[in-house]
């Protein structure tokens, strides 16, 4: 239906929507001051490309979890210990992986650049789909990548097993893996449809600041995720027994191909979080020259879980490891109640939209860093959410003209940044 149309369709919805759905569950009151957060100062600062311009933020999205964590600043609970200061990190994000409580962050839904983080959400869509004791071929297209980026090494005719493959995208940071468990996984449509379960993926958890370009995390145009999107996609990650094994390996062999005349090898974990950290579970490093470095890691002490998501960072003064190391302590310092928010349930944004309308959610929107998939145009779960609250507001002060207006904006809001690589 034409705009005009469906801003009427909408207004008439919402005044036959009651109160009480339209209230939603009160959230805490964000801070009066933002605080800033903790960067330290580069004295040897490289020269670095220019930044993309991020995606508008959908009305709503960035008060995910918590009202605290509309912020681009620092977030962290009443009497919080000071947080590390040895911090490049332009954003940051520390939770509790069993109870989903965000411990603190810095700026934790801005849009960021993922790197090699992007193959988790990869891991996320695809792990539950495909067979690990399935063997396929590699094809040429399949290692067709940014030449000096890191790969496993497999050959073009190769037969490697599915679980082979995951081992050497977490392990490794293979992008030749990622293309070939995107191509895969994506059924009759290839990558392109391994690129669209990731994107579905995203929209399910609630990360809705993340939009996959590429499977591997290399630059591409709209390509964006936020620490706390990532830290949503590593809880459900490592909810699994495959995941944290596949992370946990030091090493694996990759087998030989005596066809293609290619002896077997070994590869190593890059994560060195992993042999450095007390109960270190785990987790994905990340760089490109736009991204800088990402990390995530996770780790358990004293029954607690708790993963660190950062991007960003630089290696000085100390590499994105050891920064997530850092704040790792921080968080573990913290009392275990301490919470300025909460990540969000898989579907539970879906589930909430349709409470609220009183009828099915809308799909997804499209456009790169949207936060949606591609291939649809309807109103997104964050925007229903948004438009009743606002609506209710607007209808209880009898400003419909106001709620008029405030649909109209919403509907321009929805264009997005792009990316110059």
């Amino acid at each position: 239906m034409g705009g005009w149309r469906l801003i009427a369709a909408m207004a008439s919805t919402v005044l036959a929507v009651p109160a009480s759905a339209v209230a939603g569950p009160p959230l805490s009151q964000p801070e009066p001051d933002e605080l800033p957060c903790p960067v330290a100062e580069l004295t040897d600062q490289p020269e670095l490309p220019s930044p993309p311009a991020p995606p508008a933020h959908r009305p709503g999205d960035q008060e995910l979890g918590g009202a605290r964590l509309d912020t681009a600043g620092l977030v962290v609970p009443s009497g919080a210990p000071a947080v590390p200061g040895d911090l490049s990190a332009t954003s940051w994000l520390v939770a509790d992986l069993d109870t989903g409580a965000v411990l603190g962050g810095c700026g934790p839904h801005q849009h960021g650049i993922p790197a090699s983080t992007q193959k988790l959400l990869l891991a996320a869509a695809l792990l539950p789909e495909l067979d690990p004791d399935q063997v396929v071929e590699v094809t040429r297209k399949d290692v067709d990548i940014e030449p000096g980026s890191s790969a496993v090494g497999l050959v073009v005719g190769g037969e490697y097993p599915i679980e082979t493959l995951w081992l050497g995208l977490l392990l490794n940071s293979g992008n030749d893996a990622a293309n070939v468990l995107a191509r895969v996984g994506g059924g009759e449509d290839g990558v392109e449809g391994g690129l669209r379960a990731m994107n579905e993926q995203a929209w399910r958890l609630g990360a809705y600041q993340t939009q996959a370009v590429t499977p591997s995390g290399l630059d591409g145009p709209g390509q964006f995720t936020s620490a706390y999107d990532l830290a949503l996609i590593s809880r459900v990650l490592f909810d699994r027994s495959d995941f944290r094994r596949y992370v946990a390996t030091e090493r694996v062999g990759i087998p030989a191909q005596p066809d293609q005349n290619a002896p077997g090898f070994q590869i190593q974990n890059q994560n060195d979080l992993l042999a450095s950290y007390p109960g270190a579970l785990g987790g994905k490093t990340g760089f490109t020259d736009l991204a800088r470095h990402s990390f995530v890691g996770a780790a358990e002490q004293d029954g607690r879980r708790l993963v660190v998501t950062l991007l960003g960072a630089e290696v000085v003064p100390q590499p994105g490891w050891q920064q997530g190391a850092a704040l790792l302590d921080w968080g573990f310092s913290l009392p275990a109640d301490a919470s300025v928010g909460r990540l969000v349930e898989p579907d539970e944004l879906a589930e909430r939209a349709t409470s609220s309308a009183g009828s099915p959610s809308p799909s997804p929107a499209t456009g790169p860093g949207g936060g949606g998939p591609p291939g649809a145009s309807a109103a997104t779960p964050a925007e229903t959410i948004s438009f009743t609250a606002v609506a209710g507001a607007a209808l209880a002060a009898g400003g419909l003209v106001t709620l008029v207006t405030l649909l109209v904006t919403g509907r321009r809001r929805r264009g997005s940044g792009t990316v110059a690589r």
